[in-house]
């Protein structure tokens, strides 16, 4: 069978609950400061970890949890944390005593809250 080819998207069955099935997936975010210094790691379900260093207003070799590298820099406005892309935005703060992340991307926002542990 050849592969080879540009193929367009044409429809998918089972998305919704393919992406629900990540909805309830417990990922716990460890956050370490030494002021502007920040190491961000995100442990997942299975043993798997994403772990990005960066400092505020320097650019940085980041990892997507999907294992995309790419370079960000990382600001502070307003105490958030803030990471600006071309399609997306991602924000970071500390509301209430919880990590509040928001996630942009096409006009479609993702919200993630989690409680502190540690």
């Amino acid at each position: 069978m050849a592969f080879s080819g540009k193929y367009e998207f044409e429809g998918d069955e089972n998305y919704d609950a393919f992406v629900e099935m990540g909805r309830n997936c417990k990922i716990v975010t460890e956050v370490v400061q030494n002021g502007n210094d920040f190491t961000w790691t995100q442990h997942f379900p299975g043993g798997r970890t994403t772990t990005n260093t960066f400092t505020v207003g320097k650019e940085a070799d980041m990892e997507t949890m999907g294992g995309k590298k790419f370079k960000a820099t990382v600001k502070m406005e307003d105490g958030k944390l803030v990471a600006d892309f071309p399609n997306y935005r991602h924000t970071a703060e500390i509301c209430g005593g919880k990590l509040v992340e928001i996630s942009t991307s096409s006009g479609v926002v993702y919200k993630r809250t989690s409680k502190k542990i540690a």
